[in-house]
């Protein structure tokens, strides 16, 4: 069998491999633009089994060995470094100690989503960048009436606020400014509506995200965003597991009997913490038990505190929900039973 440490690059990696047969080994440095790589591992005699470290732009690449028939992990790049005590960094230090890492079995591999999964990924990306534009022209749009004394916050997107911001007597830049913000807001309005309806209907045919939506302030994105971020559920032991995968819990500094906690780590998907957070807004509202720990909470922490607390609670109680193919209200039932408990669902 053959097996490569590979330091990947967008424009070239470096590889070390050996032959578990023969005990042959080598190291290589391979360019990308020239298929100096495709060649390399197409002219492989058997299936390899192939480590590298998690990193962007790579896809093409993982797509490429899986088309050739090689088998990749792909490893938690932190645990990777953390466990390279010298601290002389270089391209083929890297790759060797990826391929020592696969030898002794201590390769820390990561999950990784198929290929339709990633796609549906780009579709929720590519609806999150777009919201985001659309915040940036509305916040000009908002600076520009207020620089002409137009006070309207949240009235200006109404109709009687975007007709007045329209008939403002404008400077010839400024009003070029103020239609070619609203023809950009108008075309990002028309592009998200249709991946709106493009999430609905893809949410509707997984049963998963059809589990998550009957909890009040979780809609077809979140559903379909947990779904797709969490993957198998079985591989988190409970729910303190997911808070921290999803970078929901503290950091922490504690030493010589002394704690102390910062904020959260912020050490998972950025754009699923953010939609937990908009989602648990909603549910506080329409569920009395989120509801009452949310308002506890306001009255001893600052509200944004309180907003993540929620926020890692609905991140929990989606998690057992997955794992116990439970829907609500019936989980707020196992979760209030003394005799059943979920473990980490606090």
């Amino acid at each position: 069998m053959i097996i490569v440490g590979c330091d990947f690059h967008p424009a070239w990696q470096q590889v070390a491999w050996v032959d578990t047969e023969t005990g042959e080994t080598a190291e290589r440095k391979l360019e990308h633009s020239n298929g100096e790589a495709r060649g390399f591992y197409a002219s492989l005699s058997a299936a390899a089994l192939i480590g590298v470290e998690a990193t962007g732009n790579c896809q093409w690449f993982l797509d490429l060995m899986t088309e050739l028939g090689h088998q990749v992990w792909v490893g938690d790049a932190a645990q990777i470094r953390a466990s390279y005590v010298r601290k002389q960094k270089t391209d083929k230090r890297d790759a060797a100690h990826v391929l020592k890492l696969l030898l002794e079995d201590r390769f820390p591999r990561i999950w990784v989503p198929n290929r339709e999964e990633r796609d549906l990924r780009q579709l929720l990306l590519h609806r999150h960048k777009l919201v985001e534009m659309r915040t940036r022209v509305k916040n000009e749009l908002q600076h520009l009436a207020l620089n002409h004394g137009v006070r309207k916050q949240r009235k200006l997107w109404s109709e009687a606020g975007q007709e007045l911001l329209r008939s403002l007597a404008l400077q010839p830049w400024a009003g070029q400014r103020r239609d070619d913000l609203f023809q950009l807001l108008a075309m990002l309005q028309r592009h998200i509506g249709l991946l709106d309806q493009a999430v609905k209907e893809k949410s509707q045919l997984d049963k998963m995200a059809q589990l998550l939506k009957t909890q009040p302030g979780v809609g077809p994105i979140t559903s379909l965003a947990f779904v797709l971020t969490i993957g198998d559920v079985s591989r988190f032991q409970n729910g303190k597991q997911i808070a921290s995968y999803l970078g929901l819990i503290p950091r922490e500094h504690s030493s010589a009997g002394k704690q102390r906690l910062g904020g959260i780590s912020k050490q998972g998907n950025r754009m699923l913490r953010m939609l937990l957070v908009e989602a648990a807004q909603t549910a506080v509202r329409s569920d009395p038990e989120f509801r009452k720990q949310y308002l506890h909470r306001c009255h001893s922490k600052p509200k944004a505190v309180a907003k993540v607390a929620a926020a890692r609670k609905l991140a929990v109680r989606l998690y057992w929900m997955l794992r116990t193919q439970t829907p609500y209200p019936e989980i707020v039932r196992i979760e209030s039973s003394p005799r059943v408990p979920l473990v980490g669902a606090s």
